[in-house]
Protein backbone atom coordinates (compact mmCIF):
# COMPACT_ATOMS: atom_id res chain seq x y z
CA UNK A 1 0.00 0.00 0.00
CA UNK A 2 1.31 3.46 -0.88
CA UNK A 3 2.11 5.84 1.95
CA UNK A 4 -1.03 7.61 3.10
CA UNK A 5 -1.29 11.26 3.95
CA UNK A 6 -2.74 11.87 7.40
CA UNK A 7 -5.66 13.67 5.73
CA UNK A 8 -6.51 10.55 3.69
CA UNK A 9 -6.05 8.38 6.76
CA UNK A 10 -8.58 10.45 8.68
CA UNK A 11 -11.21 10.24 5.93
CA UNK A 12 -10.81 6.48 5.69
CA UNK A 13 -10.84 5.96 9.46
CA UNK A 14 -13.88 8.22 9.83
CA UNK A 15 -15.81 6.12 7.31
CA UNK A 16 -15.23 3.05 9.49
CA UNK A 17 -16.94 4.45 12.55
CA UNK A 18 -20.40 3.82 11.09
CA UNK A 19 -22.95 5.36 13.47
CA UNK A 20 -20.64 5.65 16.47
CA UNK A 21 -20.56 9.06 18.12
CA UNK A 22 -17.37 11.00 17.42
CA UNK A 23 -16.63 11.51 21.13
CA UNK A 24 -16.74 7.73 21.65
CA UNK A 25 -14.86 6.83 18.47
CA UNK A 26 -12.08 9.22 19.48
CA UNK A 27 -10.90 6.83 22.19
CA UNK A 28 -11.03 3.86 19.82
CA UNK A 29 -8.86 5.58 17.19
CA UNK A 30 -6.40 7.27 19.51
CA UNK A 31 -6.07 4.19 21.70
CA UNK A 32 -5.15 2.08 18.67
CA UNK A 33 -2.69 4.69 17.37
CA UNK A 34 -0.99 4.66 20.76
CA UNK A 35 -0.87 0.86 20.79
CA UNK A 36 0.65 0.90 17.30
CA UNK A 37 3.22 3.47 18.40
CA UNK A 38 4.55 1.62 21.43
CA UNK A 39 4.59 -1.66 19.50
CA UNK A 40 6.54 -0.11 16.60
CA UNK A 41 8.92 1.57 19.01
CA UNK A 42 9.47 -1.71 20.83
CA UNK A 43 10.12 -3.64 17.60
CA UNK A 44 12.63 -1.01 16.51
CA UNK A 45 14.44 -1.22 19.85
CA UNK A 46 14.27 -5.03 19.73
CA UNK A 47 16.11 -5.04 16.41
CA UNK A 48 18.80 -2.69 17.76
CA UNK A 49 19.34 -4.72 20.93
CA UNK A 50 19.51 -7.95 18.94
CA UNK A 51 22.56 -6.58 17.12
CA UNK A 52 24.47 -6.48 20.41
CA UNK A 53 25.88 -9.90 21.24
CA UNK A 54 26.10 -8.96 24.90
CA UNK A 55 22.48 -7.82 25.20
CA UNK A 56 19.31 -9.87 25.59
CA UNK A 57 16.38 -8.57 23.50
CA UNK A 58 13.96 -10.31 25.87
CA UNK A 59 15.38 -8.51 28.93
CA UNK A 60 12.92 -5.83 30.04
CA UNK A 61 15.71 -3.75 31.61
CA UNK A 62 17.27 -3.22 28.17
CA UNK A 63 14.17 -1.29 27.12
CA UNK A 64 13.90 0.66 30.35
CA UNK A 65 17.43 1.92 29.71
CA UNK A 66 16.31 3.14 26.28
CA UNK A 67 13.14 4.77 27.70
CA UNK A 68 11.05 2.36 25.60
CA UNK A 69 7.87 0.70 26.87
CA UNK A 70 8.08 -3.07 27.25
CA UNK A 71 5.49 -4.79 25.05
CA UNK A 72 4.66 -8.46 25.81
CA UNK A 73 4.50 -10.85 22.87
CA UNK A 74 0.69 -11.03 22.81
CA UNK A 75 0.42 -7.24 22.68
CA UNK A 76 2.69 -6.66 19.71
CA UNK A 77 1.03 -5.21 16.66
CA UNK A 78 1.84 -8.05 14.26
CA UNK A 79 0.02 -10.50 16.54
CA UNK A 80 -2.97 -8.19 16.82
CA UNK A 81 -3.17 -7.56 13.10
CA UNK A 82 -2.99 -11.30 12.39
CA UNK A 83 -6.34 -11.64 14.22
CA UNK A 84 -7.92 -8.42 12.92
CA UNK A 85 -10.63 -10.26 10.97
CA UNK A 86 -11.68 -12.54 13.83
CA UNK A 87 -14.76 -11.91 16.02
CA UNK A 88 -12.47 -11.87 19.07
CA UNK A 89 -10.45 -8.82 17.92
CA UNK A 90 -12.00 -6.57 20.58
CA UNK A 91 -11.02 -8.90 23.41
CA UNK A 92 -7.55 -9.35 21.91
CA UNK A 93 -6.97 -5.56 21.92
CA UNK A 94 -8.32 -5.22 25.47
CA UNK A 95 -5.97 -7.97 26.62
CA UNK A 96 -3.04 -6.22 24.92
CA UNK A 97 -3.87 -2.99 26.77
CA UNK A 98 -4.07 -4.83 30.11
CA UNK A 99 -0.73 -6.56 29.52
CA UNK A 100 1.02 -3.30 28.57
CA UNK A 101 -0.32 -1.52 31.66
CA UNK A 102 0.77 -4.44 33.84
CA UNK A 103 4.32 -4.27 32.51
CA UNK A 104 4.65 -0.45 32.51
CA UNK A 105 3.65 1.22 35.76
CA UNK A 106 3.59 4.73 34.24
CA UNK A 107 0.68 3.65 32.01
CA UNK A 108 -1.49 2.13 34.76
CA UNK A 109 -5.08 3.25 34.37
CA UNK A 110 -4.33 5.22 31.20
CA UNK A 111 -5.12 2.98 28.24
CA UNK A 112 -8.67 2.38 26.94
CA UNK A 113 -9.83 -1.19 27.57
CA UNK A 114 -13.39 -1.46 26.25
CA UNK A 115 -12.85 -2.66 22.68
CA UNK A 116 -14.78 -5.87 23.36
CA UNK A 117 -18.06 -4.09 24.11
CA UNK A 118 -21.03 -5.23 22.07
CA UNK A 119 -21.74 -1.76 20.67
CA UNK A 120 -18.40 -1.64 18.85
CA UNK A 121 -18.64 -3.21 15.38
CA UNK A 122 -15.86 -5.83 15.27
CA UNK A 123 -15.66 -5.87 11.47
CA UNK A 124 -15.07 -2.13 11.38
CA UNK A 125 -12.62 -2.45 14.29
CA UNK A 126 -10.62 -5.05 12.37
CA UNK A 127 -10.59 -2.82 9.30
CA UNK A 128 -9.27 0.04 11.42
CA UNK A 129 -6.47 -2.21 12.68
CA UNK A 130 -5.57 -3.06 9.07
CA UNK A 131 -5.67 0.61 8.13
CA UNK A 132 -3.34 1.70 10.94
CA UNK A 133 -0.94 -1.11 10.05
CA UNK A 134 0.13 1.04 7.13
CA UNK A 135 1.65 3.79 9.28
CA UNK A 136 4.84 3.32 11.24
CA UNK A 137 7.36 5.35 13.18
CA UNK A 138 9.96 4.81 10.45
CA UNK A 139 13.73 4.95 10.71
CA UNK A 140 14.10 8.70 10.45
CA UNK A 141 14.38 10.09 14.01
CA UNK A 142 13.31 13.51 12.73
CA UNK A 143 10.09 12.18 11.22
CA UNK A 144 7.50 11.72 13.98
CA UNK A 145 4.87 9.97 11.85
CA UNK A 146 2.67 8.47 14.55
CA UNK A 147 2.99 11.48 16.81
CA UNK A 148 1.90 13.71 13.93
CA UNK A 149 -1.04 11.44 13.14
CA UNK A 150 -2.08 11.41 16.82
CA UNK A 151 -1.95 15.21 17.00
CA UNK A 152 -3.82 15.56 13.70
CA UNK A 153 -6.57 13.18 14.85
CA UNK A 154 -6.92 15.12 18.11
CA UNK A 155 -7.65 18.27 16.12
CA UNK A 156 -10.08 16.52 13.79
CA UNK A 157 -12.02 14.98 16.68
CA UNK A 158 -12.17 18.38 18.39
CA UNK A 159 -13.77 19.89 15.29
CA UNK A 160 -16.09 16.91 14.84
CA UNK A 161 -17.33 17.21 18.42
CA UNK A 162 -18.01 20.93 18.11
CA UNK A 163 -18.18 23.01 21.28
CA UNK A 164 -17.20 20.20 23.66
CA UNK A 165 -14.10 19.49 21.59
CA UNK A 166 -12.60 22.74 22.83
CA UNK A 167 -12.21 21.16 26.24
CA UNK A 168 -9.28 19.05 25.15
CA UNK A 169 -7.72 20.79 22.15
CA UNK A 170 -6.26 24.23 21.39
CA UNK A 171 -5.59 25.03 17.70
CA UNK A 172 -1.96 24.35 16.95
CA UNK A 173 -1.19 27.78 15.48
CA UNK A 174 -2.47 29.48 18.66
CA UNK A 175 -0.30 27.20 20.78
CA UNK A 176 2.71 27.97 18.57
CA UNK A 177 2.14 31.70 19.00
CA UNK A 178 1.99 31.47 22.81
CA UNK A 179 5.07 29.23 23.00
CA UNK A 180 7.10 31.39 20.59
CA UNK A 181 6.27 34.53 22.55
CA UNK A 182 7.12 33.06 25.95
CA UNK A 183 10.12 31.00 24.74
CA UNK A 184 10.19 28.20 27.32
CA UNK A 185 13.77 26.92 27.24
CA UNK A 186 14.79 26.11 30.80
CA UNK A 187 12.73 25.66 33.95
CA UNK A 188 9.26 24.58 35.01
CA UNK A 189 6.34 24.65 32.57
CA UNK A 190 2.78 24.52 33.92
CA UNK A 191 -0.68 24.24 32.38
CA UNK A 192 -3.51 24.09 34.95
CA UNK A 193 -6.09 22.94 32.36
CA UNK A 194 -3.81 21.01 30.04
CA UNK A 195 -6.36 19.16 27.88
CA UNK A 196 -4.53 16.77 25.57
CA UNK A 197 -1.15 18.41 26.28
CA UNK A 198 -0.67 20.63 23.22
CA UNK A 199 1.24 23.30 25.15
CA UNK A 200 3.74 20.71 26.36
CA UNK A 201 4.23 19.15 22.93
CA UNK A 202 4.91 22.53 21.36
CA UNK A 203 7.28 23.48 24.19
CA UNK A 204 9.29 20.36 23.44
CA UNK A 205 9.40 21.29 19.75
CA UNK A 206 10.56 24.80 20.65
CA UNK A 207 13.51 23.41 22.58
CA UNK A 208 14.39 20.82 19.94
CA UNK A 209 14.22 23.36 17.11
CA UNK A 210 16.91 25.31 18.90
CA UNK A 211 19.20 22.29 19.23
CA UNK A 212 18.22 21.80 22.85
CA UNK A 213 17.18 18.70 24.70
CA UNK A 214 13.92 18.37 26.60
CA UNK A 215 15.50 16.18 29.32
CA UNK A 216 16.95 18.23 32.13
CA UNK A 217 15.83 21.55 30.66
CA UNK A 218 12.05 21.59 31.02
CA UNK A 219 10.13 20.13 33.93
CA UNK A 220 6.50 19.63 32.87
CA UNK A 221 3.56 20.07 35.27
CA UNK A 222 -0.07 19.86 34.30
CA UNK A 223 -3.57 19.25 35.56
CA UNK A 224 -6.80 18.23 33.86
CA UNK A 225 -10.23 17.75 35.39
CA UNK A 226 -11.78 15.42 32.77
CA UNK A 227 -10.72 11.81 33.33
CA UNK A 228 -10.78 10.74 29.67
CA UNK A 229 -8.93 13.88 28.56
CA UNK A 230 -6.34 13.32 31.31
CA UNK A 231 -5.71 9.87 29.83
CA UNK A 232 -5.49 11.29 26.29
CA UNK A 233 -2.88 13.74 27.50
CA UNK A 234 -0.78 11.04 29.13
CA UNK A 235 -0.85 9.00 25.91
CA UNK A 236 -0.01 12.05 23.80
CA UNK A 237 2.99 12.88 25.97
CA UNK A 238 4.12 9.25 26.06
CA UNK A 239 4.17 9.15 22.25
CA UNK A 240 6.43 12.23 22.33
CA UNK A 241 8.69 10.82 25.01
CA UNK A 242 7.79 13.67 27.36
CA UNK A 243 7.96 12.95 31.09
CA UNK A 244 5.35 15.01 32.92
CA UNK A 245 3.81 15.36 36.35
CA UNK A 246 0.05 15.49 35.70
CA UNK A 247 -0.87 14.96 39.31
CA UNK A 248 -1.96 11.76 41.01
CA UNK A 249 -5.30 11.87 39.23
CA UNK A 250 -7.58 14.02 37.12
CA UNK A 251 -8.77 16.88 39.31
CA UNK A 252 -10.26 20.37 39.33
CA UNK A 253 -7.47 22.97 39.62
CA UNK A 254 -9.61 25.27 41.77
CA UNK A 255 -10.81 22.69 44.31
CA UNK A 256 -8.13 20.01 44.21
CA UNK A 257 -4.91 21.71 43.16
CA UNK A 258 -2.41 18.92 42.42
CA UNK A 259 0.56 21.30 42.49
CA UNK A 260 -0.15 23.58 45.45
CA UNK A 261 3.46 24.55 46.10
CA UNK A 262 4.52 24.89 42.45
CA UNK A 263 6.04 28.15 41.29
CA UNK A 264 6.44 27.84 37.53
CA UNK A 265 8.80 29.72 35.24
CA UNK A 266 6.36 29.44 32.33
CA UNK A 267 2.58 29.06 32.42
CA UNK A 268 0.60 28.47 29.24
CA UNK A 269 -3.09 27.64 29.15
CA UNK A 270 -6.40 27.76 27.34
CA UNK A 271 -8.94 27.73 30.19
CA UNK A 272 -12.60 27.01 29.41
CA UNK A 273 -14.31 30.34 28.69
CA UNK A 274 -16.89 31.98 30.93
CA UNK A 275 -17.61 28.99 33.19
CA UNK A 276 -20.45 29.96 35.53
CA UNK A 277 -20.56 26.97 37.91
CA UNK A 278 -16.95 26.75 39.01
CA UNK A 279 -17.74 26.65 42.74
CA UNK A 280 -16.35 30.07 43.60
CA UNK A 281 -18.66 30.46 46.59
CA UNK A 282 -16.56 27.80 48.38
CA UNK A 283 -13.30 29.70 47.79
CA UNK A 284 -14.06 33.19 49.08
CA UNK A 285 -11.02 33.23 51.40
CA UNK A 286 -8.64 31.37 49.08
CA UNK A 287 -5.01 32.59 49.36
CA UNK A 288 -4.66 32.53 45.55
CA UNK A 289 -6.73 35.71 45.23
CA UNK A 290 -4.18 37.63 47.32
CA UNK A 291 -4.50 41.39 47.34
CA UNK A 292 -6.20 41.62 43.96
CA UNK A 293 -9.81 40.78 44.84
CA UNK A 294 -12.27 37.90 44.96
CA UNK A 295 -13.34 36.56 41.53
CA UNK A 296 -17.08 36.53 40.83
CA UNK A 297 -18.84 33.24 41.51
CA UNK A 298 -20.68 33.49 38.18
CA UNK A 299 -17.63 33.51 35.87
CA UNK A 300 -14.30 31.71 36.29
CA UNK A 301 -12.22 33.87 33.90
CA UNK A 302 -10.61 36.01 36.58
CA UNK A 303 -10.22 33.03 38.92
CA UNK A 304 -8.03 31.44 36.22
CA UNK A 305 -6.00 34.65 35.92
CA UNK A 306 -5.30 34.78 39.66
CA UNK A 307 -4.69 31.04 39.92
CA UNK A 308 -1.96 31.30 37.27
CA UNK A 309 -0.44 34.44 38.78
CA UNK A 310 -0.27 32.66 42.15
CA UNK A 311 1.68 29.79 40.58
CA UNK A 312 4.20 32.04 38.78
CA UNK A 313 7.80 32.05 39.98
CA UNK A 314 9.30 35.46 40.91
CA UNK A 315 10.64 35.91 37.38
CA UNK A 316 7.97 33.79 35.67
CA UNK A 317 5.89 34.61 32.60
CA UNK A 318 2.39 33.43 31.73
CA UNK A 319 0.54 33.42 28.43
CA UNK A 320 -3.05 32.24 28.13
CA UNK A 321 -6.23 32.43 26.08
CA UNK A 322 -9.38 34.16 27.32
CA UNK A 323 -12.58 35.51 25.85
CA UNK A 324 -12.36 39.16 24.74
CA UNK A 325 -14.95 40.07 27.34
CA UNK A 326 -12.28 39.67 30.01
CA UNK A 327 -10.55 42.81 28.71
CA UNK A 328 -13.30 45.27 29.51
CA UNK A 329 -15.88 43.60 31.75
CA UNK A 330 -17.42 46.15 34.09
CA UNK A 331 -18.62 43.87 36.87
CA UNK A 332 -17.36 45.29 40.14
CA UNK A 333 -15.24 42.30 41.16
CA UNK A 334 -13.59 41.81 37.75
CA UNK A 335 -13.02 45.53 37.25
CA UNK A 336 -11.38 45.72 40.69
CA UNK A 337 -9.08 42.76 39.98
CA UNK A 338 -8.12 44.12 36.54
CA UNK A 339 -7.38 47.55 38.00
CA UNK A 340 -5.23 46.06 40.76
CA UNK A 341 -3.30 43.87 38.31
CA UNK A 342 -2.57 46.90 36.13
CA UNK A 343 -1.55 49.10 39.05
CA UNK A 344 0.69 46.30 40.35
CA UNK A 345 2.33 46.12 36.89
CA UNK A 346 1.67 42.44 36.34
CA UNK A 347 0.28 42.68 32.79
CA UNK A 348 2.86 42.59 30.02
CA UNK A 349 0.97 42.35 26.74
CA UNK A 350 -2.55 41.86 25.33
CA UNK A 351 -3.22 40.43 21.87
CA UNK A 352 -6.65 40.21 20.25
CA UNK A 353 -6.79 37.41 17.69
CA UNK A 354 -8.59 37.15 14.35
CA UNK A 355 -11.81 35.18 14.09
CA UNK A 356 -12.21 31.65 12.82
CA UNK A 357 -9.20 30.14 14.60
CA UNK A 358 -11.34 28.06 16.96
CA UNK A 359 -13.81 25.74 15.28
CA UNK A 360 -15.32 24.96 18.67
CA UNK A 361 -16.41 28.50 19.56
CA UNK A 362 -17.37 31.72 17.81
CA UNK A 363 -16.50 33.82 20.88
CA UNK A 364 -13.81 36.43 20.03
CA UNK A 365 -10.61 35.54 21.88
CA UNK A 366 -7.47 37.24 23.12
CA UNK A 367 -4.13 36.38 24.66
CA UNK A 368 -2.96 37.71 28.01
CA UNK A 369 0.75 37.79 28.88
CA UNK A 370 1.70 38.43 32.49
CA UNK A 371 5.02 38.73 34.32
CA UNK A 372 5.81 38.63 38.00
CA UNK A 373 8.73 40.95 37.35
CA UNK A 374 9.26 42.75 34.06
CA UNK A 375 12.99 42.96 34.71
CA UNK A 376 14.12 39.97 32.64
CA UNK A 377 17.42 38.71 31.22
CA UNK A 378 19.29 41.85 32.29
CA UNK A 379 17.22 44.23 30.16
CA UNK A 380 15.71 47.44 31.48
CA UNK A 381 12.19 46.82 32.70
CA UNK A 382 8.91 48.01 31.20
CA UNK A 383 7.53 49.40 34.41
CA UNK A 384 4.12 51.00 33.95
CA UNK A 385 3.80 50.00 30.28
CA UNK A 386 1.68 47.44 28.43
CA UNK A 387 2.05 46.38 24.81
CA UNK A 388 -1.25 46.18 22.93
CA UNK A 389 -1.48 44.20 19.69
CA UNK A 390 -4.67 44.18 17.62
CA UNK A 391 -4.28 41.19 15.30
CA UNK A 392 -7.96 40.83 14.42
CA UNK A 393 -7.45 41.96 10.84
CA UNK A 394 -4.29 40.09 9.89
CA UNK A 395 -4.53 37.82 6.84
CA UNK A 396 -4.78 34.26 8.19
CA UNK A 397 -4.60 31.03 6.20
CA UNK A 398 -7.33 28.43 5.59
CA UNK A 399 -6.93 25.09 7.35
CA UNK A 400 -6.00 22.43 4.82
CA UNK A 401 -8.78 20.12 5.97
CA UNK A 402 -11.55 22.54 6.91
CA UNK A 403 -13.89 24.70 4.88
CA UNK A 404 -14.43 27.27 7.61
CA UNK A 405 -11.58 27.20 10.11
CA UNK A 406 -8.54 29.45 9.72
CA UNK A 407 -5.03 29.31 11.16
CA UNK A 408 -2.25 31.75 11.91
CA UNK A 409 0.47 31.59 9.27
CA UNK A 410 4.16 31.35 10.16
CA UNK A 411 4.45 35.00 9.07
CA UNK A 412 1.57 35.99 11.39
CA UNK A 413 3.25 34.27 14.34
CA UNK A 414 6.61 35.76 13.43
CA UNK A 415 5.32 39.33 13.18
CA UNK A 416 3.45 39.26 16.49
CA UNK A 417 6.32 37.52 18.28
CA UNK A 418 8.95 39.94 16.95
CA UNK A 419 7.00 42.96 18.19
CA UNK A 420 6.53 41.42 21.64
CA UNK A 421 10.19 40.46 22.01
CA UNK A 422 11.28 43.91 20.87
CA UNK A 423 9.02 45.47 23.49
CA UNK A 424 10.09 43.09 26.23
CA UNK A 425 13.81 43.55 25.57
CA UNK A 426 13.71 47.27 24.81
CA UNK A 427 15.16 46.65 21.35
CA UNK A 428 14.77 49.26 18.65
CA UNK A 429 14.95 46.47 16.09
CA UNK A 430 12.52 43.54 16.04
CA UNK A 431 14.09 40.35 14.67
CA UNK A 432 11.82 37.76 13.08
CA UNK A 433 12.53 34.03 13.32
CA UNK A 434 13.61 34.01 9.68
CA UNK A 435 16.41 36.44 10.57
CA UNK A 436 14.97 39.55 8.92
CA UNK A 437 14.91 42.78 10.88
CA UNK A 438 12.29 45.49 11.07
CA UNK A 439 12.40 48.77 12.93
CA UNK A 440 10.02 48.55 15.87
CA UNK A 441 7.60 51.42 16.37
CA UNK A 442 3.95 51.86 17.22
CA UNK A 443 1.94 50.87 14.15
CA UNK A 444 -1.44 52.47 13.63
CA UNK A 445 -4.11 49.81 13.73
CA UNK A 446 -1.74 47.05 14.88
CA UNK A 447 0.36 47.75 17.98
CA UNK A 448 1.11 50.39 20.58
CA UNK A 449 2.92 50.67 23.91
CA UNK A 450 0.56 52.35 26.37
CA UNK A 451 1.62 53.94 29.63
CA UNK A 452 -0.13 53.51 32.95
CA UNK A 453 -1.44 57.06 32.64
CA UNK A 454 -3.06 56.27 29.28
CA UNK A 455 -4.63 53.11 30.67
CA UNK A 456 -5.98 54.94 33.70
CA UNK A 457 -7.47 57.52 31.36
CA UNK A 458 -9.41 54.72 29.65
CA UNK A 459 -10.65 53.43 33.00
CA UNK A 460 -8.44 50.30 32.90
CA UNK A 461 -9.91 49.00 29.68
CA UNK A 462 -7.48 46.49 28.12
CA UNK A 463 -9.02 46.25 24.65
CA UNK A 464 -6.16 46.81 22.15
CA UNK A 465 -8.42 48.61 19.66
CA UNK A 466 -8.84 51.38 22.24
CA UNK A 467 -5.12 52.13 22.00
CA UNK A 468 -3.80 51.17 18.56
CA UNK A 469 -6.33 53.16 16.52
CA UNK A 470 -7.57 52.24 13.04
CA UNK A 471 -5.23 51.45 10.15
CA UNK A 472 -5.89 53.12 6.80
CA UNK A 473 -7.84 50.91 4.39
CA UNK A 474 -5.73 49.69 1.50
CA UNK A 475 -7.21 50.34 -1.93
CA UNK A 476 -8.01 47.27 -4.04
CA UNK A 477 -6.29 47.91 -7.37
CA UNK A 478 -6.82 44.47 -8.93
CA UNK A 479 -9.14 44.75 -11.99
CA UNK A 480 -12.43 42.85 -11.66
CA UNK A 481 -11.77 40.68 -14.73
CA UNK A 482 -8.32 39.66 -13.47
CA UNK A 483 -9.71 38.84 -10.03
CA UNK A 484 -12.51 36.65 -11.46
CA UNK A 485 -10.07 34.80 -13.70
CA UNK A 486 -7.76 34.12 -10.76
CA UNK A 487 -10.58 32.89 -8.52
CA UNK A 488 -12.00 30.68 -11.29
CA UNK A 489 -8.63 29.00 -11.80
CA UNK A 490 -8.24 28.45 -8.05
CA UNK A 491 -11.70 26.87 -7.85
CA UNK A 492 -10.94 24.55 -10.78
CA UNK A 493 -7.71 23.41 -9.11
CA UNK A 494 -9.50 22.71 -5.82
CA UNK A 495 -12.21 20.69 -7.58
CA UNK A 496 -9.62 18.64 -9.50
CA UNK A 497 -7.64 17.87 -6.34
CA UNK A 498 -10.85 16.90 -4.54
CA UNK A 499 -11.82 14.46 -7.28
CA UNK A 500 -8.36 12.85 -7.21
CA UNK A 501 -8.54 12.48 -3.44
CA UNK A 502 -11.97 10.82 -3.65
CA UNK A 503 -10.65 8.32 -6.20
CA UNK A 504 -7.61 7.48 -4.06
CA UNK A 505 -9.70 7.04 -0.90
CA UNK A 506 -12.16 4.75 -2.67
CA UNK A 507 -9.23 2.72 -4.03
CA UNK A 508 -7.72 2.30 -0.57
CA UNK A 509 -11.09 1.47 1.01
CA UNK A 510 -11.60 -1.33 -1.53
CA UNK A 511 -8.24 -2.77 -0.50
CA UNK A 512 -9.22 -2.66 3.17
CA UNK A 513 -12.58 -4.34 2.51
CA UNK A 514 -10.85 -7.14 0.59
Amino acid sequence: MAELRKEDLWVMADKLRNNMDSAEYKHVCLGLIFLKYISDNFVKAYAEISQNEYADPEDKDEYTAKNVFWVPLEARWNNIQAKAKTPEIGQIIDNAMYLIEKENSSLRGVLPKDFARASLDKTALGQLVDLLANIEIGNDPNKDTLGTVYEYFLGKFARAEGKLGGEFYTPRSVVELIVNMIEPHDGRVYDPCCGSGGMFVQSQKFVEDRQGRIDGQLAIYGQESNYNTWKLCRMNLAIRGIDANLGQQNADSFHNDQHKSLKADYIMANPPFNVSDWGGERLIDDPRWGKYGIPPTGNANYAWILHMLYHLAPSGTAGFVLANGSLSTSSISEYTIRKNLIEDDKIDCIVTLPGGLFSTTSIPVCLWFMSRNKLKNGHRDRKGEILFIDARNIETEPMEDSRTQRKLSDANIDDITAVYHSFRNHDKIAVRNNGTEVSYEDQLGFCKIATLEEIRAKDYNLTPASYVGVAPIAKDTEPFEVKMDRLTKQLSTIMAESNELDKEIEKQMRKIRW
